[in-house]
């Protein structure tokens, strides 16, 4: 068994894990946000009273499923993608640009993570809370880093992936079939 094969299967249920957190994340931040907009459209409609939180809820809700959205579309290799260049190089080139892009990428999430942390350590010390529901406006941003981290992983579990398969990976679970398919039709 060989060193990736070992490191593999925890990386593999660390990823399984996180996809059911995201999947979890996202159906309920959805949910909860046409819950929230029915709400204040009946209480704004029927009862001719508008509820001053649901804007601010929504803002909640809005920013959770970006930042869980975000890890998810790279889980599912459904990231927007300039992939002119990509597209039109052979399979060892392509697998050498897309452990690039995975290793500058997750590299850059990783940063970005870390500074929506040194962000959010600045809006708690600001003090600052929102009007309506009171809580401390720090609250909203807490899933930007954890977004921004969990994506990061996710590209460092592609960078692995590609490094230990013969075949390019688009992320963990989308291999690139696109390239096979045109690749077979050339020749």
């Amino acid at each position: 068994m060989t060193l990736f094969n070992t490191l593999l299967k925890p990386l593999d249920f660390i990823d399984n894990a996180l996809h059911k957190f995201e999947g979890f994340i996202l159906a309920l931040g959805v949910v909860c946000m046409a819950l929230n907009t029915i709400a204040a459209v009946i209480s704004r409609f029927i009862f001719n009273d508008a509820l001053t939180f649901t804007g601010e809820l929504n803002v909640i809700f809005i920013i959770i499923t970006t930042f869980a959205g975000l890890s998810y579309a790279a889980r599912k290799a459904r990231h927007i993608r300039m992939s002119a260049l990509y597209d039109a190089l052979k399979k060892p080139y392509r697998k050498l640009l897309m452990l690039v892009i995975a290793l500058i990428t997750s590299v850059f999430m990783f940063m970005l993570s870390y500074y929506s942390y040194l962000y959010i350590v600045e809006v708690y010390q600001s003090g600052r809370i929102l009007p309506a529901l009171q809580i401390p406006v720090f609250y909203i941003y807490l899933w930007v880093p954890v977004g921004f981290f969990i994506t990061a992983l996710q590209y460092a579990f592609t960078l692995i992936k590609n490094l230990q398969e013969n075949n390019v990976y688009l992320s963990t679970c989308m291999k690139d079939e696109y390239g096979e398919k045109k690749e077979e039709q050339n020749q």
